[in-house]
Parts: structure tokens; sequence; C-alpha cells
């Protein structure tokens, strides 16, 4: 009954469809004429979530937006990838500030490129089908790129190479701090 109650708004009136009873379950059936799953998609994510949520779970699978959840689903993959890919620039960058300005090195850069490896490990860990994305030249390059110029933003230097003088083993091993 609370699925149903939020689909109902101030007025009493049903936000997209019309309920209808199947023995003692109440469904709602998507109104075809005026609105849709489609339609609540784009006027309130969160409502259409819930609602999409609800019907897998209560195997009314006749109501699922299909084509939205397929992108929704995509894009957690792709913001696990976004994430990663953040977590790799700021790893590169701090590596390049601790590497290329000695004379600035600190506990909080230090800090810093140990919480992103920690960061990065516990994202693999949870999700493993994104350790290959480290292997993938051009992902890498894109975070490479990304890192350094963070790092020339950070710093003023601008210098810095624009290929990446480490392995991935180097970066990731937790007691090794590049030098110039």
């Amino acid at each position: 009954m609370t699925f149903i109650s939020k689909l109902i708004n101030a007025n009493g009136t049903l936000l997209f469809g019309s309920i209808y009873l199947c023995g003692d379950e109440k469904m709602i059936k998507p109104n075809t004429m005026n609105s849709s799953y489609s339609c609540l998609y784009e006027q309130d994510i969160v409502a259409w979530a819930n609602q999409q949520a609800a019907a897998l779970r209560t195997g009314h699978f006749a109501q699922l937006d299909l084509e939205h959840l397929a992108e929704e689903i995509e894009d957690v993959g792709k913001s696990e990838q976004r994430e990663l890919m953040s977590r790799m620039a700021i790893l590169i960058g701090h590596l390049l500030k601790w590497c290329y300005q000695p004379e600035r090195r600190g506990a909080s850069w230090e800090s810093t490129i140990r919480t992103q490896r920690e960061a990065i490990a516990r994202r693999l860990q949870r999700t493993p089908s994104l350790k290959c994305t480290l292997f993938d030249p051009d992902w890498f390059a894109d975070a490479w790129s990304d890192g350094r110029d963070l790092a020339v933003r950070e710093t003023g230097v601008s210098d810095l190479p624009n290929d990446c003088p480490w392995s991935i083993e180097m970066i990731f091993t937790s007691t090794w701090l590049p030098e110039q």
C-alpha cells in the first residue's frame, strides 16, 4: 500500500496510470494516453526508480521501462569507471608533485597518495571487472593526462612527462614514492 500511495498526488489523482485488482493484489496499469513510465523518468527519476524497483520485486515485468532501465544499469558501470579515473588522476597528480617538487613534500601529499591507493584497491576488490581497465592503454593515457593536468595546475610546473615513466605495479606499491 505504501508504494500505491506514493503514486498518488496530494489531490488523490494517480500520477501516471490506474489501479486495478488482480486477485487480492493491487496493480498499477500505465496510462498510455497521457503519460507513461518514460514520462515519469523524465519528470522525477527518483519516483521512477522506486516504481521500477517495486515492479521488479513484485514480478510485474510488464510495468518495466526497459529502455531507461538498461540506460541506468549501464550508467552504474560508467559511474564506477569515472570514480576509478578520478582517483587514479589524483594519485598520478600527487605522485608527480612528489617527484617534481621535492622541496614541498609533506605529510598531506603522502596521505593523499596512500588514501587514493587504498580507495582504488577497495574499488577493485568490490568491482573486479574494473581491473582490466587499468591495463587499457587508452584509459591509462587519459588517467595520466588528467593527473598530469592536475599536477600542472597545482604546481605551475609545466615540464612534466607526457607519458608515464612508471609501471602500474610501481604506482600501486604501497611503499613506493617516485624520485626524479
